[in-house]
């Protein structure tokens, strides 16, 4: 296993370009008001050098994933840290491009095959000064290096279908953040849920990027085979440093401590066996008897605080911190329209690979367009059609567009991609609302014309092609607004069952208050007249599409003597529907087109108020003593490192 110097690692540091990260009495504790906070990790040192893969180990809970957010600048606001952590010896931030984060889960989209997602990813994060063919032949060297080549064309795949294997997905994920060639990657359980082989090949994957990079992964019960990759490990125990130092030596370290490894036993399993204090075993020691595991985890502790090891890595901090490296600045990134464009396009195609986006909604549609037409088919004229006139509406109005909440799982995964990539720096919250806005009009426009051609016409109502348009944009108008309307509840509500109850529920008080089932004049000024009838959508809706279809119609009216009367339909919207005629129904669209705009606003708001940590490219570190940020720029240039 690799052990520099100290000596060796400080002529390293001005001359390779690599980062040198290192953390020094790292204290977090969880945020509370009565007792100060818990601890989660306890006065952490170490460091993470170029050309090496740190390992972060321990059982569950005992702060691995905390720590490896903490030195990435990805800590939450429901926490406090104190300490010094260093990039290259000074205080500073991850500038983008130079530094990437893997999450534990794959966040990708289902419906892409893994070219067109890590092509995408190469669109969305590499500069607009080079050239589309450049970031695609970029694309096409990273996939190569992650051994993908064979799966390009083979969709990712989820819940919606069988895509490539978990291990392809995780290497997916690490090359999407691996096209800008960062030079410090952490990576937050890279083998969780793979089998022993594919963990082996995914780590083997990572350790060969280590060439003049500081690769940090935190991982939990790794194979003999994969414990063979780690340069370093740092292994944890209810947030105190059981060892940090070469992996190599770890089992030398127990076996001095009184707890060898056993003959042909994984060292990872005997470390974590050791130092699981989630079960308190008593665990043998030598030949001095045996000990409970707290006893254990003590002994431990204080072997590696007076140990060599320790102070060997106090010597390498502070050495580093001596020598001050290069200043991390902040790499090209592709501009707010090119991103615009390139989710629009990744989006209109998610959606239109998506059976259950719209397709599914759409056959829907159709079929409830058709049993709308044959029950009201041909209405005529009567005075009984202005209430099957009203009704079909009505209906078209409420529940047509009410189905749109069938969509809110493929916006919670939408989301759940959008916040992953928000939170690496690929894009912004405005060019996402953006993109997912344009993407999805044409989509609805086809679901609002095809069913509402079948519908209309079936029924017989107003001719006239100015009428049918107006039709179809009101119905196109309302869905644009209760997808708006769910999206914002996604970004507050991320759980399915919740967000599909909160949504209809939210719809069933604007339909009731809209001025069907209860007339305008007869609602109860308090909530429900004042201020929801005119918050609701529906209200514009109903008096659009009823004016629409009234105004300009003669209703015949015959009486008990069989004398026919003609009755206006203008009469009948003042009267019979207590409509307000003092604005067209051109004014009722043009208020709903302002709150599909309103809504959208709301939703970008929303999702912007839902970020709960920084993107780590903007996160300062929290340190003991002032920092300055350097925010320069510089062309993207090191795809050759």
């Amino acid at each position: 296993m690799p052990n520099q110097g100290t000596k060796n690692v400080v002529e390293l540091l001005p001359k390779n370009g690599g980062v040198f990260l290192t953390w020094e009495d790292l204290w977090v504790r969880a945020s509370n008001m009565k007792d100060g906070g818990k601890a989660i990790l306890k006065g952490l040192t170490g460091y993470a050098r170029p050309g090496e893969l740190l390992a972060i180990m321990g059982p569950s809970g005992c702060g691995k994933s905390t720590l490896l957010d903490t030195i990435a600048g990805r800590l939450g606001s429901s926490t406090r840290q104190s300490g010094d952590i260093l990039i290259n010896g000074r205080k500073q931030t991850l500038a983008y491009g130079t530094s990437a984060y893997v999450t534990q889960d794959d966040t990708l989209i289902a419906t892409l095959t893994v070219k067109e997602a890590i092509y995408y990813s190469a669109e969305l994060q590499l500069p607009n000064s080079m050239p589309k063919s450049e970031k695609k032949e970029i694309a096409d060297i990273t996939i190569k290096e992650m051994g993908l080549q064979d799966a390009m064309e083979t969709r990712i795949g989820g819940w919606s279908g069988k895509g490539i294997s978990g291990g392809q997905k995780r290497r997916v994920s690490i090359c999407m953040e691996f096209l800008t060639r960062p030079k410090l990657l952490f990576l937050d359980e890279p083998t969780s849920g793979l089998d022993s082989a594919a963990s082996y090949y995914v780590m083997k994957t990572i350790a060969s990027r280590c060439k003049g990079r500081t690769i940090i992964a935190s991982i939990h019960q790794p194979s003999a085979e994969v414990f063979s990759l780690f340069h370093s490990l740092c292994l944890l125990s209810s947030g105190r440093t059981v060892y940090f130092g070469p992996a190599s030596a770890a089992i030398e370290f127990f076996a001095l401590s009184g707890f060898p490894c056993p003959t042909l036993q994984n060292p990872s399993d005997h470390f974590l066996k050791t130092i699981n204090s989630d079960f308190d075993q008593d665990i043998e020691e030598g030949s001095t008897g045996r000990k409970s595991t707290e006893e254990v985890i003590n002994i431990l502790v204080k072997s590696y605080k007076s140990s060599d090891k320790y102070r060997a890595v106090q010597s390498q901090v502070a050495e580093i911190c001596k020598e001050e490296g290069e200043i991390l600045e902040k790499r090209s990134h592709s501009s707010f329209t090119t991103q615009s464009l390139v989710l629009t396009r990744r989006s209109f195609v998610n959606m239109s690979y998506d059976l259950g986006y719209y397709w599914l909604r759409l056959a829907v549609y159709v079929v409830i367009a058709i049993g709308l037409g044959t029950i009201y088919y041909d209405v005529g004229f009567s005075t009984a059609s202005v209430q099957a006139r009203g009704t079909m509406l009505m209906f078209v109005a409420s529940f047509i567009t009410f189905m749109a909440i069938g969509g809110f799982p493929s916006f919670v995964e939408d989301l759940k991609v959008f916040q992953q990539e928000k939170l690496n720096g690929h894009y912004g919250s405005g060019s996402f609302v953006i993109a997912n806005t344009l993407s999805a009009m044409p989509y609805l426009l086809l679901v609002s014309l095809i069913p509402g051609v079948i519908a209309y016409f079936l029924t017989g109502l107003q001719n006239g092609l100015e009428h049918f348009i107006y039709f179809v944009l009101v119905l196109f108008t309302c869905m644009m607004l209760v997808e708006s309307l769910m999206m914002i509840v996604a970004s507050i509500v991320p759980n399915f069952l919740m967000g599909i109850i909160t949504g209809a529920g939210i719809q069933a008080l604007m339909i009731l208050s809209g001025g069907f089932f209860r007339l305008p004049n007869d609602l109860p000024k308090p909530f429900w007249k004042y201020p929801l009838h005119y918050v609701a959508f529906h209200k514009y809706a109903f008096e659009g599409l009823f004016k629409n279809e009234l105004e300009g119609l003669k209703i015949h009216n015959e009486d008990k003597l069989g004398k026919v009367q003609m009755i206006n339909g203008e009469d009948i919207l003042r009267n019979t529907w207590q409509m307000n005629m003092d604005y067209s129904k051109w004014a009722d669209l043009a208020i709903l087109l302002g709150m599909v705009v309103l809504y959208r606003l709301l939703f970008l708001l929303f999702v912007k108020a839902g970020e709960k940590v920084k993107p780590a490219i903007r996160r300062a570190f929290i340190s003991t003593s002032p920092n300055q940020i350097n925010t320069a720029e510089r062309p993207f240039d090191e795809f050759a490192t």
